[in-house]
């Protein structure tokens, strides 16, 4: 197995597509055509994980936050960032980070923090736009359905946790050819004047290259004419942070402590308390000050996340509670869903959770 076939299952969990712009996922360091020996989950990549890597005969490590974000112009080993990468490069250590991918997939970082709340009816906070495209084409009527089902295939018509055939085949005669028009060819050079069908598909936009080649493949012209173009409706199935509901309300202060067991975590920084029993919960993992609003709007009692700041704790203006609970502790359950994942996906080798604690941040 190589990496890129790691690389594969991991995209079909999180496609890496549906990154934030400003994020930087995917393979990082190393070559996706080597030989995989074992992998290692981290949440972190810091060199005592590269060490463990090492201990371990692990030869790629899939790593939650990307150890590259800024950017490298130079590897003189002086900062952190170039020591992992360096120590990684000597010793054939290969890096994948998946990061806002599975921020923003269904079964993601927030599906996670929902489970270990145990939330029922959830749903995804703050959908993400862009996500879907469409494609339309002319075919033959007579390889129409062949067209389509190729189509289909490969992913067409897929939407969120659905299968729905997003074909539109608006019947023969749509285009006529007519005297004037020109005549097309086919892959066997035989020119033709026939009826055409217009077949219109939905598809998720990581999937464009798989549509594309399966178009081409597929069409019996030579040269293919087509239309795509992205949907602006938001998609319900991708997006950040996550709104679910508590089995039975609960009263704030026996629902933080809740929130501090169940998260694993030793502080708790909340905004004002309501005295109103929390039922609905927003969650974020990791930084997450810009969900207040998109939390207040959905009606959540509590948006549970971290890295607030001073003044963000004001922004709840007694409408909701804010609790922070730490970026690590957020998200620390994380690798640990990573390496199920990947170990039923991958059954002959070793998928290995890293014992190393990369929280940088500590308690007295």
């Amino acid at each position: 197995m190589t990496i890129q076939d790691v690389i594969n299952h991991l995209h079909d969990l999180a496609p890496l597509a549906y990154a934030e712009d400003f994020d930087n996922v995917g393979l990082l360091v190393g070559d996706k055509s080597q030989n995989v020996s074992g992998i290692l989950v981290t949440l972190d990549t810091l060199e005592t994980v590269v060490d463990e890597a090492i201990e371990t005969n692990c030869n790629l490590i899939v790593s939650f936050h990307p150890i590259i974000f800024k950017g490298l112009k130079k590897l003189t080993g002086k900062t952190y960032v170039e020591r992992v990468v360096i120590k990684a490069i000597q010793n054939n250590i290969s890096i994948f980070s998946i990061h806002t991918a599975l921020d923003n997939a269904l079964q993601g970082v927030n599906s996670i923090i929902c489970d270990q709340l145990e939330l029922k009816n959830k749903q995804i906070l703050m959908p993400q736009s862009g996500t879907m495209k469409k494609l339309q084409t002319y075919a033959p009527t007579a390889n129409a359905e062949t067209l389509r089902a190729a189509l289909f295939d490969v992913g067409a018509g897929s939407i969120g946790n659905y299968d729905s055939c997003s074909f539109n085949i608006e019947g023969e005669g749509t285009y006529r050819g007519n005297e004037n028009s020109n005549p097309s060819v086919s892959k066997k050079g035989t020119l033709h004047k026939e009826n055409e069908t217009a077949i219109s598909v939905v598809f998720k936009k990581h999937l464009e290259h798989k549509i594309l080649k399966a178009l081409f493949d597929a069409h019996p012209y030579e040269e293919v004419a087509y239309e795509m173009f992205e949907l602006a409706n938001s998609n319900p199935y991708i997006g950040m942070g996550m709104i679910g509901e508590l089995g039975n309300p609960m009263n704030e202060k026996a629902c933080l402590e809740f929130v501090k067991t169940k998260m694993n975590t030793k502080c708790v920084r909340h905004s004002q308390l309501l005295n109103k029993p929390i039922k609905k919960i927003a969650v974020l993992g990791g930084s997450g000050s810009f969900a207040i609003s998109a939390a207040k709007a959905s009606g959540a009692d509590l948006l549970v996340t971290a890295d607030l700041k001073y003044h963000d704790f004001f922004s709840a203006e007694n409408d909701i509670i804010l609790a922070d609970i730490g970026h690590y502790e957020s998200e620390q359950f994380t690798k640990s869903f990573l390496v199920d994942y990947l170990s039923k996906k991958i059954t002959n080798f070793a998928v290995v959770l890293s014992k190393t604690n990369t929280n940088p941040v500590k308690y007295l």
